[in-house]
Order: C-alpha cells, then sequence, then structure tokens
C-alpha cells in the first residue's frame, strides 16, 4: 500500500462550490480505477476547523503501477492545467483497516503527522504508531484507517475516514465529499509487511 495527498490551498474568498461542483461532477471518474484501493475526495475551509480554503485529495494505492498511471495520465493533468502543479507527498504503508463504522459512508477524515524523533528507533516509534492505529480503528464512527511513513523525512501519517464530525483528535479535519474505492479488498487488513 501506498499513501499520497496533495494540498491545493485557495484563496481565503474563493467559492469552495466550485470545488464541490467539480467532485460531483468528476468524482465517479475514478470508482473503477486500477490500483486506487480508497480516494477520499477532501476540502477544508476557512472558519470551519481550518484557518485555510483548500481541496486536499488523500489516496491509498494497492499497487504502485496505479498511482504512476494516475500522475502521468489525464487525471492529474486536469488537476496541474487548473491549478498548478502541486507537491505530491507519499508515504510507505505500515498499515490499514476497517473501523467500527466499516459499513458506512464517510463524511470527514482525519490526518495527523508527525516526526520520528532522531533519538527514537525507528521501529519502536512505529510499533507505538501501530498501537495508535488499532485504537483508532476501534473507535466508534471510524470507517477505515491507514498508517504510512516517509522514511526520507522520518514521517508518519495517521489517515481516518469517520462516518460522522470527526472526533477532537490531533491533527487536521477535512469534509468528505466522494469517495471512491474500487481496490478497497486489495488494500488488505492489518501491517503491510
Amino acid at each position: 500500500m501506498h499513501a499520497m495527498q496533495y494540498e491545493i490551498t485557495l484563496p481565503a474568498d474563493y467559492d469552495m462550490g466550485i470545488i464541490r461542483d467539480r467532485v460531483a461532477a468528476k468524482g465517479h471518474l475514478l470508482d473503477d480505477f486500477p490500483g486506487l484501493g480508497i480516494k477520499a475526495y477532501l476540502i477544508r475551509e476557512r472558519g470551519k476547523d481550518s484557518p485555510v480554503n483548500q481541496y486536499a485529495p488523500f489516496y491509498l494505492w494497492s499497487r504502485p503501477e496505479g498511482m504512476n498511471s494516475f500522475l502521468w495520465g489525464p487525471g492529474f493533468q486536469g488537476v496541474v492545467r487548473d491549478f498548478g502543479r502541486p507537491e505530491v507527498r507519499h508515504w510507505t504503508g505500515l498499515s490499514f483497516a476497517r473501523g467500527a463504522s466499516s459499513a458506512a459512508l464517510p463524511r470527514s477524515a482525519t490526518r495527523r503527522r508527525e516526526p520520528v524523533p532522531e533519538s527514537a528507533a525507528p521501529a519502536d516509534a512505529v510499533e507505538a504508531a501501530l498501537a495508535e492505529s488499532r485504537r483508532l480503528a476501534k473507535t466508534p464512527g471510524a470507517v477505515v484507517t491507514a498508517l504510512a511513513v516517509d522514511p526520507r523525512h522520518w514521517e508518519l501519517v495517521h489517515f481516518t475516514l469517520w462516518d460522522g464530525p470527526a472526533p477532537e483528535e490531533p491533527g487536521e479535519r477535512f469534509e468528505v465529499l466522494h469517495v471512491s474505492r474500487p481496490g478497497l479488498e486489495d488494500l488488505g487488513e492489518g501491517r503491510q509487511w
């Protein structure tokens, strides 16, 4: 599994209805995309749990070929054409789990990025993060949760989809506009190694 996200920060007075309409019109185009486990079409709105307006889709890829096909294909080129080329963050998957509300339609998401301290043994930091990921999966309202790491910058990312408002947990909160999950079953359960 590979996790990927790009953020498009928009002007403070930007009409977020434009993004909502874009997702309503085009979100279904990835509902059967090969190699894609899940794509959550996420936004944050200034003044609503966020200091900025932002479109920030989050992806869980079951195969790197799917991620590459998307990045070099027409879908992402449309994003580049309309908004400029965003920085694309990506992380190596460590775990994936269905949550207590796995059958529900996600309405919100949380993302928490945390550095692995230089003083910490990477394996110990990952074990602690795995325990946290298991806790998140058992939290009422959790649909799915994933844990991934960027070993270049030694950053862990926890990503969780929720069936209602996101709980008061550390990290950024997002509204989910649409979820494509053609390869949900291909993501597997538990540790990714």
